[in-house]
């Protein structure tokens, strides 16, 4: 991990959930998580309201990074103008280094679900945002 970029570290992580054996599938969680924690001005306003949504799926209505990586392609099938969200100067207190230098097992699923909820709560001022387009695309699904 020393001398580690922060996109070697989250593709190290990767190789962690992707061969996990939970089948709660994690790696859909790291996934939204870096995306939020990472969006900038360049970044596509699909990119950000995916990861937003399924953060919300996660940490909000508990739901699995299966059922999550389901809404996900759901939502991928619709057509949508995205909307754009006001980017949060502090993004969490939780990064990808903390996560990967936690030891493998329940102590790093367990840090991958707080860096979820330290990059969700990152984005309180859209929370209501995301909920209402969240419901807005179900009731269309």
């Amino acid at each position: 991990m020393p001398g580690q970029s922060e996109q070697e570290a989250f593709n190290e992580l990767s190789y962690y959930t992707l061969s996990h054996a939970d089948p709660a599938f994690i790696h859909q969680y790291i996934v939204d998580a870096y995306a939020a924690q990472h969006a900038d001005e360049k970044s596509k306003p699909i990119k950000i309201a995916f990861a937003l949504i399924g953060l919300y799926l996660h940490i909000e209505k508990h739901y699995s990074g299966k059922e999550v990586q389901k809404a996900h392609m759901r939502l991928a099938k619709k057509k949508k103008q995205w909307p754009l969200f006001d980017l949060p100067a502090n993004r969490g207190n939780i990064g990808v280094y903390n996560v990967l230098g936690t030891e493998p097992g329940p102590p790093r699923d367990r840090a991958i679900k707080e860096w979820s909820a330290s990059v969700w709560e990152a984005w309180s001022e859209s929370h209501s945002k995301v909920a209402d387009l969240a419901q807005l695309i179900w009731i269309r699904i």
